[in-house]
């Protein structure tokens, strides 16, 4: 078998092309016994890094290459979208740099249709780069195939120029007769100018049966059906990583001698192209200190930080002293002094620049340093954080400072970084979107054209989580596993093309943080790319390598994250000093307050910072906070893993069960939760105080444990029962505590981050505590563009007795504001009013206003910016209650108000004279009438409001059966998620077992399906006063209630909840409209009437309400009095009726909403 190499192999990062995902490749090179192997993806570097490390792995030497497109014209000529491909690989590091500037080129100034670089470029940057002839679409078969011999050679020659004794003529054959055409030619070249010979492949799947799913790919390129006949595709299935033994056999036609020369010449090429990327270097970027330190950076920051210190303790004690020292010290030993004034550089100009910042995320709240420099704002010595866990000098690695801005001022600082460092120096990062299980699934099955219906089933048997593969979903979902061997060929083939393209890298995007700061140009380290700006922004720079790559090549990685709960907390606080004058400075707010403690013991956490789902809520209820230390454990504790400890802490908090301890020595540490390890610094310290480690040592141990890694498990156990002997702890004991420690480790929390983050959850508490109203304002306004959320925190509002405004032209701003302790809705919260729009009818409000009709109105917008379909959607919500008319009178009079706002503005921008006015300026076109028209029914006004604003604002369908909601629904929508942890008598995960409840809701959206087995089903969703859910209904119950599945129908449904998703689910038994459950199932009526306040003419209404509504049901009254402290409940013995809607709404009108209720079966 002749020694050979791939020189010519297309990874998964040669998107909707290449098929052969890295791992699978080099794993199959290295059963193939090949030397070395080239990455050559088309116009991109993106996947080397995960190349180098992963052949470095499997012991296959990596060449890095690319295959770049070429124009024959000039770069920068954006007409010609002609181009060629051109292979280059790098011989040395020298190569790399010129691979990497090529890269980054083609995408910052060649980009057109593809990204490009031309001869000029290419000649100027050929140093240590080896080129070869290509393929068929390379420039000089291109030209042999189209333009004949000569000019061919010219090309040819052209190259050989260019790279010399590095240029290599490249034959391939694929049973294509242009290739046979192209060989004859170049191996006749090659004989005549002395250039060597390279055999390749073109590999573009791994193995031949891959090719059908490398077909499809290329039809989710190009937006085609598999059948469609005229679509791009290969010519046959013989572009996969063969064996030598193999491109012996598609050679076998040519001359012996020949073939045989060109597949060991591969092996020449991979010796010449045998290098170390640069990974694993420091690259600090430079940050400019005064002159007066001589270029001292440690110095300067032992001065800022000593200086800053100053300002955060009243005195500097020993303490504080020595772990300034301790810190600076490790910094200074690491190299990181420059690092850590960077992030106080940006952190500093961000409050200036009126961005607020995070008190703190992740590790960095354990460093004092930081603490002192204002980059965080919790005092590690208060919360006992340990420094270690940020910065370990045991473990070489670069710090990972992550801060929080508020999300509106976040790319402020990013704007900041780019003035003061560069704009070629600051870089954002790519991401890569890969097919994950459920969407290769639905990906494969529209190229298959497979009904959507059937593709959204298969999809949804892959259970949602991370890591979840279809590997894991076949051993997990036995009726997924059985599609494999499905009777329908097509559900086989999308079963099979999918496990091939899982992981496969669909397209890239933008790092939603991460940002890079580099001591040059970004692109003399690594290649860069174009992104796209959105909505007209400008185009971003990112990276060609991902963000866990980046770091690896020594550039400084730094996560700017945009928090929402920042803006709500500062939106809050400009309404308290607006409103009412009030300053609140959140650094000041006690973390003991009284008032906020109780809103937590009371779980009234909506909107709470990570304290507002209704699990978590249900915890405090039970565990009755009462510090911020409780709250810092139930931060960490509220996670998959640690969850399972809460009961322990809340019954060993409350004394309810004894707080036991591994050993005596650990009470210091495990003493503050109650003898429970919870924060990953625990695991240090016992460690730390029990064997003896240094905490930098405790840090690796800690690691190990989380990564379970059993060589270094068994290693580390020596040395802490070593450790703990030397201590005088006996073996059992230090095992005894290993173990415990191993356990916690894999799932303890970070107890910085937890810290930080709970400080914010108790300043957004103390706002909703003391300041209700602005506080939800707030919250609804950072809410706007999620109509979910904001009806939770709506709906909380009026729990909690705050009235809500609705929008109003004449009242409301772009956002929520309070008036007098009300909310008023905002008008962004209206659905199809644009933000220009809104800022216009502000500006004419502001000049002109308030306005008085819809033609005041619309006569001084600017109509460019205020749409037709504006008006109406501020119509539908109500927001144009105040002007003349209702609402159906403003809907129908849109047309003729656009019309009238046209004549008037042109009239006065002619200077025209009117009947009624003076002329020029002044003058005016009479106002026309309002349409003589209806008003809506109120279900029409409430389903209106829905459509615009995303939920009732004037009341809601619900109200007409309070009563019966009051009497038959045992649960609310937002209870359904702790209702779904509950589980029935021998519940093993089968739904009959559990709890049943009933919700009453009224349905807003439908979607009808088939099964497999043809059986048809529902998915719905419905609201109720407190949220939306999703309902399901299943074949067995939906042939009894298909009927009431219908938008806009209120029903009672009975069934379980389910949490299978990651959200709750109301699974059906059954549903019932609601009036049914009126008319079969209310048994008696009582209405409360106050007896003090009883009018004779309230008597005669109801005798004739009654007498016109005959029925069985019976009439209790609930008399109330100033003389009793108990209503007084009387049988009506004359009457007894029928619950009809007249009656209802009768009995609601004379005796107001809550004054009627029911009792009944059911």
């Amino acid at each position: 078998m002749t020694p050979f190499c791939h020189l010519h192999c297309h990874t998964q990062y040669s998107l909707l092309d290449g098929a052969a995902r890295i791992n699978r490749l080099l794993v199959k090179a290295k059963e193939l016994e090949m030397p070395a192997l080239a990455i050559t993806d088309h116009g991109n570097l993106f996947g080397i890094p995960e190349f180098y490390t992963t052949a470095k792995r499997e012991g296959v030497e990596p060449i890095i290459g690319c295959e770049f497109y070429v124009t024959a014209s000039s770069m920068s000529e954006k007409t010609d979208r002609k181009r060629y491909h051109q292979v280059l690989l790098a011989k040395n590091e020298t190569g790399y740099q010129n691979l990497i500037h090529l890269s980054s080129q083609s995408f910052t100034e060649g980009y057109y249709y593809k990204p490009r670089i031309d001869h000029e470029i290419l000649r100027n940057h050929s140093d240590g780069l080896v080129a070869t002839t290509c393929c068929l679409q390379g420039e000089v078969l291109q030209s042999i195939l189209k333009n004949g011999e000569d000019e061919a050679k010219k090309i040819f020659e052209a190259y050989l120029d260019i790279f010399g004794e590095d240029y290599y003529v490249e034959i391939q054959n694929h049973n294509i007769p242009d290739q046979h055409r192209c060989n004859e030619v170049l191996l006749r070249w090659a004989k005549e100018y002395n250039v060597k010979v390279i055999a390749t492949n073109d590999v573009h799947y791994v193995e031949q049966e891959d090719s059908a799913a490398q077909d499809v790919l290329l039809c989710l390129q190009t937006g085609k059906d598999l059948s469609d006949p005229n679509r791009m595709r290969f010519e046959n299935d013989q572009f996969f990583l063969k064996s030598s033994s193999e491109m012996e056999w598609i050679l076998r036609d040519l001359d012996p001698r020949v073939s045989q020369q060109a597949l060991v010449t591969t092996n020449e090429v991979a010796e010449k192209c045998k290098f170390e990327l640069p990974m694993g270097q420091l690259l600090m970027p430079h940050f400019p200190i005064p002159a007066d330190f001589e270029n001292d950076v440690e110095g300067y920051l032992r001065h800022l930080v000593y200086e800053r210190a100053a300002g955060r303790f009243s005195e500097i004690s020993l303490e504080i002293q020595t772990r300034i020292d301790h810190e600076l010290g490790i910094i200074g030993e690491m190299g990181y002094a420059g690092y850590i004034l960077i992030v106080q550089d940006f952190t500093t100009a961000a409050r200036e620049l009126g961005v607020s910042v995070g008190p703190g995320r992740g590790s960095t709240a354990g460093s004092l340093v930081a603490y002192c420099l204002g980059i965080t704002n919790v005092n590690p010595l208060t919360y006992n954080l340990l420094f270690e866990r940020f910065l370990n000098p045991e473990r070489i690695s670069m710090p990972d400072v992550d801060i929080d801005f508020d999300d509106r001022g976040r790319s402020k600082v990013i704007d900041y970084v780019v003035e003061k460092y560069g704009r070629e120096n600051v870089c954002q990062i790519i991401t890569f979107g890969t097919m994950g299980a459920r969407s290769v699934i639905r990906d494969v099955a529209r190229v298959l054209s497979i009904p959507l219906s059937e593709a959204d089933r298969i999809a949804k048997m892959i259970p949602e989580g991370p890591g979840v593969t279809l590997e894991s979903a076949m051993e997990d979902v036995p009726a997924f596993r059985k599609l494999s061997e499905d009777p329908n060929e097509q559900i086989r083939n999308l079963m099979l093309y999918a496990k091939v393209l899982e992981g496969s890298a669909r397209h890239t995007g933008v790092h939603a943080a991460g940002v890079i700061i580099a001591p040059g140009k970004v692109s003399d380290y690594v290649p860069v790319c174009i992104a796209k700006g959105k909505s007209g922004a400008d185009d971003i720079m990112i990276t060609q390598y991902d963000g866990k790559w980046v770091e690896s090549f020594g550039l400084l990685k730094m996560d700017f994250l945009g928090l929402k709960t920042l803006s709500v907390l500062d939106d809050t606080i400009r309404l308290l000093k607006d409103n009412r004058n009030i300053d609140v400075v959140l650094d000041e707010i006690p973390l003991d307050d009284e008032a906020t403690i109780e809103l937590f013991q009371r779980a009234d956490t909506v909107a709470v910072f990570q304290f507002e789902s209704s699990g978590m809520r249900e915890w405090l209820r039970k565990l009755r906070p009462t510090s911020i230390d409780d709250l810092i454990a139930m931060n960490a504790l509220y996670r998959p893993g640690p969850m399972d400890n809460i009961p322990v802490y809340i019954a060993r908090k409350h004394g309810e069960e004894p707080v036991e301890y591994p050993h005596e020595c650990l009470i210091p540490i495990l003493e503050p939760t109650y003898g429970i390890p919870v924060y990953q610094e625990q695991v240090m310290q016992m460690a730390q105080e029990m064997a003896g480690y240094t905490l930098g040592r405790a840090d690796i141990l800690r690691r190990a444990m989380g990564k379970k890694k059993r060589s270094e498990m068994t290693k580390q156990r020596e040395i802490f029962v070593s450790g703990a002997a030397d201590r005088g702890i006996e073996e059992e004991t230090a095992n005894d505590v290993f173990d415990l420690m191993a356990k916690f480790a894999g799932y303890g929390f970070n107890k910085s981050h937890a810290a930080a983050y709970s400080i914010i959850a108790f300043h957004t508490a103390y706002l909703k505590a003391h300041y209700p109203a602005e506080f939800l304002a707030a919250a609804m306004t950072n809410d706007m563009g999620d109509t979910k959320k904001l009806s939770i925190v709506l709906e909380e509002s009026r729990h909690i007795g705050i009235d809500l405004l609705p929008p109003s032209i004449n009242e409301s701003q772009a956002d929520f504001t309070v008036e007098n302790g009300k909310i008023r809705f905002g008008l962004g919260a209206v659905k199809g009013v644009g933000r220009g729009a809104i800022e216009n009818i502000l500006e004419a409000r502001q000049s002109d206003g308030p306005f008085k009709s819809i033609f005041s109105l619309t006569k001084l917008l600017d109509t460019r910016s205020v749409s037709k379909k504006a008006i109406e959607c501020l119509a539908k919500a109500g927001a144009l209650d105040d002007l003349d008319g209702h609402r159906a009178q403003l809907m129908e009079a849109v047309d003729t108000a656009m019309r009238y706002a046209h004549k008037v503005q042109a009239d006065r921008a002619a200077g025209q004279n009117s009947l009624f006015g003076v002329g020029g300026d002044g003058a005016v076109t009479m106002e026309p009438a309002l349409p003589v028209v209806d008003p809506w029914p109120r279900g029409r006004l409430l389903k209106e409001e829905r459509e615009s604003v995303g939920f009732y604002v004037s009341g809601h369908p619900l109200e007409a059966f309070l009563p019966e909601i009051r009497a038959f629904a045992s649960a609310h929508v937002a209870d359904a998620e702790s209702l779904a942890e509950e589980k029935g008598d021998d519940d093993n995960g089968y739904r009959k077992n559990r709890p049943q409840h009933s919700f009453c809701g009224i349905i807003t959206d439908v979607t009808h399906r088939t099964n497999k087995s043809g059986r048809p089903y529902a998915f719905a969703t419905f609201e109720d006063f407190s949220g939306q859910a999703e309902l399901v209904c299943f074949s067995n119950t939906y042939d009894r209630v298909q009927r009431y599945l219908k938008v806009d129908e209120i029903v009672l449904i009975r069934g379980s909840v389910d949490m299978r998703g990651g959200s709750a689910k109301v699974l059906a038994n059954d549903i019932i409209p609601m009036w049914k459950v009126r008319s079969h199932y209310v048994k008696s009526l009582i209405v409360r009437v106050d007896a003090d306040a009883l009018t004779e003419e309230q008597v005669d209404e109801l005798a004739k309400l009654f007498e016109s509504n005959k029925g069985s049901c019976k009439l209790y009254f609930d008399l109330i009095s100033r003389d009793s402290t108990q209503a007084a409940r009387l049988l009506s013995r004359t009457a007894v009726v029928d619950p009809t809607t007249e009656v209802m709404q009768g009995l609601t009108r004379l005796f107001g909403l809550h004054a009627v209720v029911v009792e009944g079966d059911g």
